[in-house]
């Protein structure tokens, strides 16, 4: 990861970010935060009481777009790890994609992971479980001090994008595109499409998501001795569609792939093999159980 920050990220370097960046358990919470994941939670109990085949449909291609290609192969193996490379158009609408998931713009997102790989399971890790597991799920979230705006030191781990016009504007208005949505929901399907396509999704959405972040550093199995706390999570890899494979991802970042056997399913990494297969994805980055240089298929 230390190729994708502006300038060499030394011993010293890493301490003083982990002073600056640390999550401190703050007595008071995040206030708009803690609304909006209210406001959410309460709208997906509400769903169970408008239940719907169409809604459940709406919901699970909406899912789909958000999750798997949004935070999955968007936020996390582009713009995070760079495991492939795509035209700017198809990256851009992957993007926005994630913003779907209501889960912070590309810059803050990019920017909080790879902070947590650079100190992974250390002091400055925004959600370790060493500092409680609740903490790791989302007490990070409703009580820490990292926030989705553009500062510098987030964009320090996200120079790339930092300099990109579009994911400025992006990481800015990263709640529109979901609000457009939900708008379109309600006027196309009612409450029944609005509640399931918007607010039960992106809640389960947040918890799986917030699953990797913890439970995939708790439990599970290690195929690599890596200086962290990460776990191989098959319940975690079939919610996420192969984000569980932690462990596996904590050895070999930059690999677009995150299952190594046939047995570790990867729907986000058949997704970007899917785009390869279209032309749409270039350069993927492939690394597997034993050692050496990476794989790279479509050229």
């Amino acid at each position: 990861m230390s190729t994708l920050v502006e300038d060499p990220l030394t011993t010293a370097t890493l301490e003083a970010d982990s002073l600056v960046l640390t999550q401190s358990r703050k007595k008071s919470m995040n206030l708009l935060f803690g609304f909006w994941i209210a406001v959410f939670h309460v709208g997906a109990i509400a769903a169970l009481f408008f239940f719907s085949w169409s809604a459940l449909a709406v919901s699970a291609v909406l899912w789909v777009l958000a999750q798997n290609v949004g935070i999955a192969m968007s936020y996390h193996r582009l713009l995070t790890h760079r495991g492939y490379v795509t035209p700017k158009w198809v990256e851009y609408a992957m993007a926005v994609c994630a913003t779907l998931a209501l889960q912070g713009g590309p810059i803050y997102w990019v920017a909080v992971h790879r902070l947590h790989h650079q100190l992974t399971d250390r002091e400055g890790d925004p959600h370790s479980p060493r500092d409680g597991k609740w903490w790791s799920h989302v007490g990070w979230i409703l009580y820490g001090t990292l926030k989705n705006r553009n500062t510098p030191l987030l964009n320090r781990y996200a120079p790339d994008l930092a300099k990109d016009r579009f994911y400025l504007w992006l990481s800015k208005w990263h709640w529109v595109p979901a609000t457009l949505v939900g708008i379109g929901l309600y006027f196309a399907g009612g409450w029944s499409w609005l509640l399931w396509g918007l607010f039960m999704r992106v809640t389960l959405g947040l918890h799986v998501t917030w699953l990797v972040n913890s439970a995939t550093h708790i439990w599970g199995s290690r195929r690599f001795e890596t200086r962290d706390d990460s776990r191989n999570n098959w319940w975690v890899a079939l919610l996420s569609g192969g984000e569980g494979w932690h462990n596996n991802h904590h050895a070999h970042p930059v690999s677009a792939c995150h299952g190594m056997a046939w047995y570790e399913v990867d729907f986000n990494y058949w997704g970007i093999r899917l785009l390869g297969a279209l032309g749409l994805a270039k350069r993927i980055k492939v690394l597997g159980p034993q050692a050496g240089p990476a794989r790279v298929i479509h050229g």
